[in-house]
């Protein structure tokens, strides 16, 4: 599942006013596909965008968000796939790890909420919590209940106001760690369990060139639902290019870093087949911040753009990847593409972006 196809499933339903139910992994042990605060939508006649056990267990929660939607009240579910699933609504999935899920609804007449403010968070670029009540003793925090924290403000809150401080703690701790967790609190009212989710915009990549090889680049990082932006300051290459669904631009190479935002973008391929317009994508990349810079080429181009880059190479080293990629012993575009985004990938799972 992408958040990508996340969105464009709930624009769709939601414009269609189905009714549905908001799935969320709240709590896991062992082996499971999917860790806390994975999402999946699911429709009330049980069409489902997004998958939380690798379709293990997708059609048992269809069925249970339609009762869920009927109730109009929310639920949590428990899957226990450790040694005795066989024997576990006769699906027999041989997984092991123990997953649990709340279902919450998403009704019309509530605009969809607390699901659309986190819709218009993934539309952006910064990382932002949400915390929704799974399971309470307390009256006046009924599970369901969620505050949507963006840049430090409430844009969704109907948590009663005794209540925000402690949550608030919460959250900021969650930004800290960059981790989505439940967590317990106490008061004299009672206990509750809130879930604490990190909500991750789709990284921005830029692809410096718009050659043929860009195209499966392009196409592997937009599966993987990430947002691309592709540059090339020939306008014949990017008019003949198929980047549908990018972000294009043609501008002379100096005036890139003038012309895009550098600072939203978690990986970068420069892959221009024109060593001049490299270097010039390289000076101005080495007075950006972008973690991950990748080079096409050989080490020793790599190499000669260093030298002569002279001392602005020396912004560059740590991020600067070079040949671009992970060696999987491939030729040809899709080969060389795939071993680029899979780098880039490995980059930012390391790094917590995705």
């Amino acid at each position: 599942m992408t958040v990508a196809g996340l969105l464009q499933a709930y624009e769709d339903w939601s414009a269609a006013a189905k009714p549905l139910v908001l799935a969320t992994v709240f709590e896991t042990a062992g082996s499971t596909y999917s860790k806390a605060g994975a999402q999946m939508l699911i429709t009330d006649d049980g069409k489902f965008q997004g998958m939380l056990s690798g379709g293990c267990l997708e059609g048992d929660l269809a069925e249970r968000a339609r009762l869920v939607l009927e109730s109009g009240l929310p639920q949590s579910v428990t899957y226990d796939l450790g040694s005795n699933d066989e024997e576990l609504w006769g699906l027999g999935v041989g997984c092991d790890g123990l997953m649990k899920i709340f279902l919450q609804p998403l009704q019309t007449k509530t605009g969809y909420e607390p699901f659309a403010t986190m819709v218009n968070v993934f539309g952006g670029d910064n990382e932002q919590v949400a915390a929704t009540v799974i399971d309470s003793t307390i009256d006046a925090l009924p599970a369901g209940a969620t505050m949507v924290v963006v840049d430090g403000e409430q844009v969704f809150n109907n948590i009663e106001n005794e209540f925000e401080q402690s949550i608030s703690v919460l959250v900021d701790a969650t930004l800290q760690t960059r981790t989505s967790a439940s967590h317990e609190i106490a008061t004299n009212s009672g206990n509750a369990t809130i879930l604490l989710s990190l909500l991750q915009p789709p990284p921005n990549i830029l692809v410096l060139g718009a050659g043929l090889d860009a195209e499966p680049v392009v196409r592997f990082a937009q599966e993987l639902g990430w947002r691309v932006t592709v540059q090339d300051h020939r306008p014949g290459y990017i008019e003949a290019g198929s980047f549908a669904g990018a972000e294009l631009h043609c501008v002379p190479v100096h005036e890139v870093s003038s012309t895009l935002e550098f600072e939203r973008y978690a990986a970068v391929i420069v892959m221009s087949h024109h060593l001049a317009s490299d270097r010039q994508y390289l000076s101005q990349l080495a007075e950006s911040r972008i973690p991950y810079i990748g080079l096409l080429g050989p080490i020793e181009r790599r190499r000669r753009l260093m030298e002569d880059l002279g001392e602005a190479s020396a912004n560059l080293q740590d991020r600067l990847h070079g040949p671009a990629g992970i060696d999987i012993g491939g030729r040809g575009p899709a080969s060389i593409a795939l071993s680029i985004v899979a780098g880039m990938h490995r980059h930012m799972t390391e790094s917590g972006i995705t």
